[in-house]
């Protein structure tokens, strides 16, 4: 958004606001202003925008006001049952929106409702939709069923509570099972379907790579570049000029290696490290993103756009085209390449007694893989210690500052959850042909502990600088997601130490080190994930409550995350004394929407990941139907017993087809109790399942229990469990 905008936005909103402003059309507000004709539309756009921000509203007859106090604006969440419910920013908890009062809102609809006076024990506050301001979603994702002469799209999105009417004209032909993009030409009303037009067919629900290109579509992500974005590709070159290097700090001499996964082609950092009269110097180089992406470059608005690098199980779809993500900028073995580096000196006790921040030119020795470091670290394979044996050394040293580093964080409180990551392997079809837990091992650790010291660091040296910056925050869990933690640990005999004002983030890690090793630790940990709020990019610097640390940015991977770009150019300004009052008061006036934009991509692309893993996990547990496996019971609601395997894969056991005893939800203690037999199925108690069925269409898994269950079940419960990210 220009700064011209923000300007004419402000007067218009003074203007509306001032005592002597009696509500008025758009026609005279431009000529009371005396608008230029070449201004005209930019003053209806920023009436839009002020309309939208819930600001100022707009009467049935056209006419501009300041919003009524009684009104609020917010986002519209909606619900397969017809409900929904509205987030308005500021307010802690979502309004709840009866289905009778929802005016036909979409899933993501801006609206403005009118909140009821008072607060249901125990549930939000009820609000009802007075005006639909900006409809959310243009297009729906979904698959279609094909009618004698219409059809319907059965949308993927489970926030969407109608199919979408498609007449036969309409339908380009789809058949039933295709994958499509319908656009909504009309929203419904008054009990009416909405109605839409199919635009693209994408594939067979069964064809290979459909389910990947369905998620991508439905939550809009970039995938091709625009032509200018690859035109300007020819000015980068392909190797490092020698010329850049004037003016940066040669590491070239020193021995450097990158760690990553097997696959990856991006290498955003690399190491150097050595000991020497009590002291480890650490060097964390980061690739110089930032000199060769300019900012309001077609490259960098295509990357603010992209926010982030976004992976899809076997495939990405980055943020930086390949020529930059894989070459340029990857800090590839045997190469030159320009780096942005914080070299950090820490004593023995891993107390931080100095640091640099420069420009760098570095050449990395070996493109070392996590599995390989660790047969280094544990001895374990004499043919790859021989093949790195001049880096073996460097290996076992990191390993000695990263056990320092770790242990330091842990002694203030930093939470260190180990739930187990998804890892999905998949064939040449993108067929998963295995699930399995991330091995988290000693070289993963490694690189985390480097990263997040590099992180703080910087952080912390921005801070006091008082320079416009965007940080990593994460705020302290809402006191009524602790209690009800609280409530639920006690059934395991666990307690949490609170004050009412907030919990420490070392209580929550006493928990931990409490259920190490225990069969219900997995279930702990992620309940207590869930209880967390979500991470987000602020240019305030409040501090991470989940790492226990005052200050934390993103600095080190600045090819797959714009806000690491971001910060690089206010670094690398800032070393060239280029920082003018003009350039930082352009840095205050941009970072707070580029920060809020940066999270709002950062959660899109997590949810069209989580979404491709679900269907992954379907597809794959669909090969498996009639088949026994043993999990652990990870959730309990007054329908359904959710049961996670050991391969991470969760999927829903209907309380309804538990024939052998009428079964009630016992909420005090997470438990579904036979109400005759009092058989109890409680959180973390082990359990044998047969899979019943998999729809990828409703995206649920169907369990049943052995012990308990009529065999063979085919209806399906509609379970889903909403995950909360706080990383």
């Amino acid at each position: 958004m220009g700064e011209k905008r923000e300007r004419v936005k402000q007067k218009l909103y003074d203007f509306i606001c001032d005592e002597q402003y009696k509500p008025m059309r758009l026609k005279d507000i431009r000529f009371l202003l005396q608008v230029k004709d070449a201004d005209k539309k930019r003053v209806e756009e920023a009436l839009n925008e002020l309309v939208e921000e819930g600001k100022i509203t707009v009467t049935p007859k056209g006419k501009y006001k300041k919003l009524d106090d009684k009104f609020l604006v917010g986002d519209y969440i909606g619900n397969k049952k017809g409900y929904g419910f509205v987030r308005v920013e500021g307010y802690k908890d979502d309004f709840f929106i009866p289905a009778k009062f929802s005016m036909g809102a979409f899933h993501g609809d801006r609206v403005m409702i009118a909140p009821d006076s008072y607060t249901k024990q125990g549930k939000s506050t009820e609000a009802k939709v007075t005006q639909i301001l900006k409809r959310g979603l243009t297009t729906i994702v979904g698959t279609y069923d094909k009618q004698q002469n219409f059809g319907f799209v059965i949308p993927d999105n489970q926030k969407v509570a109608d199919d979408i009417f498609v007449a036969k004209k309409d339908s380009m032909g789809a058949m039933t099972g295709h994958k499509v993009v319908c656009r909504i030409t009309n929203y419904g009303a008054d009990h009416k379907s909405p109605e839409g037009e199919i635009i693209e067919i994408l594939g067979h629900v069964n064809d290979p790579g459909t389910d990947i290109l369905s998620v991508v579509r439905a939550y809009d992500i970039p995938v091709e570049y625009p032509d200018k974005v690859m035109d300007s590709l020819k000015d980068i070159p392909d190797e490092v000029d020698e010329a850049d290097f004037v003016g940066r700090t040669d590491f070239r001499a020193l021995p450097t290696v990158t760690i990553d996964g097997e696959d990856a082609k991006d290498l955003d950092d690399a190491i150097t490290l050595s000991f020497e009269d009590g002291v480890y110097t650490l060097g964390v180089h980061i690739a110089d993103v930032s000199h060769y992406v300019k900012e309001k470059s077609p490259l960098d608005k295509e990357a603010l756009k992209r926010g982030t690098s976004c992976y899809l199980v076997d495939s990405v779809i980055p943020m930086l085209p390949h020529k930059l993500s894989n070459g340029i900028c990857s800090l590839n073995a045997g190469t030159d390449r320009l780096t942005l580096s914080c070299v950090m000196k820490f004593d023995k006790k891993g107390k931080l007694l100095d640091h640099t921040i420069c420009e760098g030119i570095l050449h990395v020795d070996e493109r070392m893989t996590y599995t390989n470091v660790e047969k280094i670290l544990e001895r374990s394979d004499e043919e790859v210690l021989k093949r790195y044996e001049p880096l073996v050394p460097m290996f076992d040293l990191m390993l000695e500052l990263s056990t320092i580093l770790r242990k330091n964080r842990r002694k203030r409180g930093s939470i260190d959850f180990d739930v187990a990551e998804t890892k999905i392997i998949v064939d040449e079809n993108h067929k998963p042909v295995e699930i399995k837990p991330y091995d988290r091992n000693p070289a993963t650790k490694i690189i985390e502990d480097f990263m997040l010291a590099a992180n703080e660091t910087i952080a912390e040296d921005y801070f006091w600088q008082e320079l416009p910056f965007e940080y990593r925050v994460h705020e302290h869990p809402d006191e009524e997601k602790i209690d009800i933690l609280a409530a639920f640990i006690n059934n395991f005999g666990l307690f949490i130490k609170a004050s009412r004002d907030e919990t420490h983030p070392k209580e929550l890690q006493k928990i931990l080190d409490q259920i190490e090793g225990k069969p219900y630790e997995a279930l702990i940990s992620k309940m207590m994930l869930r209880s967390m709020k979500q991470a987000r990019y602020s240019t305030e610097c409040t501090g991470h409550f989940g790492l226990s640390c005052k200050y934390y940015c993103h600095f080190t991977s600045p090819i797959r995350r714009y806000p690491d770009l971001q910060i690089h150019r206010i670094i690398k300004e800032n070393l060239h004394g280029e920082l003018s009052e003009k350039r930082i008061e352009h840095y205050r006036h941009i970072l707070p929407t580029v920060a809020n934009d940066n999270s709002a991509k950062e959660r899109r692309a997590e949810e069209a990941e989580r979404d491709v893993i679900k269907l992954k996990e379907i597809e794959y547990m669909s090969e498996h139907i009639g088949e026994e496996f043993d999990g652990v019971i990870s959730g309990v609601t007054s329908n359904y017993i959710f049961v996670e395997l050991d391969n991470t894969v969760e999927g829903a056991v209907s309380v309804a087809y538990m024939y052998d005893d009428f079964y009630y939800f016992n909420e005090q203690e997470y438990a579904m109790v036979g109400e005759k037999t009092k058989k109890k199925y409680q959180l973390g108690d082990k359990v044998r399942i047969k899979v019943l069925k998999c729809d990828k269409i409703k995206k649920t898994i169907d369990f049943s229990l052995i012990d308990g269950n009529i065999e063979g079940v085919e209806k399906s419960g509609e379970a889903t469990r909403d995950e909360t990210d706080s990383q």
